[in-house]
């Protein structure tokens, strides 16, 4: 079998790295590019909401994947999911949102979903999509959104120990309300290894490696 050609559009450039690791973990077999564009992320904070010259911009990207020789796109930003969304139905190879792995994932667990983010940029779209995934598979699920505020903020200044222990906070005001929760972003994941065992009672769920399973199954 051809080997299959992936382009990761990334928002953050830690991305690549940690992607990268992932697909030579579980997908080796894949031919794997980068496209690197934090001004995607950063105009969708800047004006609260994802602008249609943020999605015409993200479908550019796409058809450069397309015209590149891409058999598929994994678009690895929840703040700018649904212009992925958009862009599936205009190129003609898939589109995959890091996220709806998880999403979907997080479905299969419980009825009471928890969503964690540090940006609401990124917490609205991230629940829109479980509430979307839910009702397409005749689910009745409730949604728990939690803005651990401040969080974002702290890791722009460099306070690492601050942003962890707002998002570990947050997790903690979260998890005796839900089922199950979903970090909606990667750079949350690390926090959940730092919880006390006796604190890690439900499943918590980060995008990136169901995201690369996922990829790893299609390709097969």
């Amino acid at each position: 079998m051809a080997q299959k050609r992936v382009a990761f559009i990334n928002t953050v450039t830690s991305l690549p790295a940690v992607f990268k690791g992932l697909v030579t973990e579980l997908a080796p077999s894949i031919d794997m590019y980068n496209i690197v564009d934090e001004s995607l992320l950063q105009d969708t904070i800047r004006n609260g909401q994802l602008s249609k010259t943020t999605i015409r911009r993200l479908v550019t990207y796409l058809e450069q994947a397309q015209e590149a020789g891409a058999d598929m796109v994994m678009v690895t930003c929840s703040s700018i999911g649904p212009a992925a969304d958009i862009g599936r139905t205009l190129v003609d190879i898939p589109v995959l949102r890091v996220d709806e792995p998880m999403a979907d994932k997080a479905l299969l667990n419980g009825k009471r979903i928890g969503v964690a983010a540090t940006l609401s940029t990124t917490l609205q779209p991230t629940a829109a999509l479980i509430e979307r995934r839910a009702a397409e598979s005749g689910k009745n699920v409730t949604v728990v959104s939690k803005l651990c505020a401040g969080a974002f903020e702290a890791l722009l200044a460099g306070d690492t120990a601050k942003h962890d222990s707002l998002v570990a906070e947050g997790l903690r005001q979260l998890i005796p309300n839900v089922d199950v929760i979903v970090l909606a972003q990667a750079s949350m994941a690390r926090i959940v290894e730092t919880l006390p065992e006796s604190e890690k009672v439900l499943p918590i769920y980060s995008s990136p490696r169901l995201a690369v399973e996922h990829l790893a199954r299609m390709v097969a």
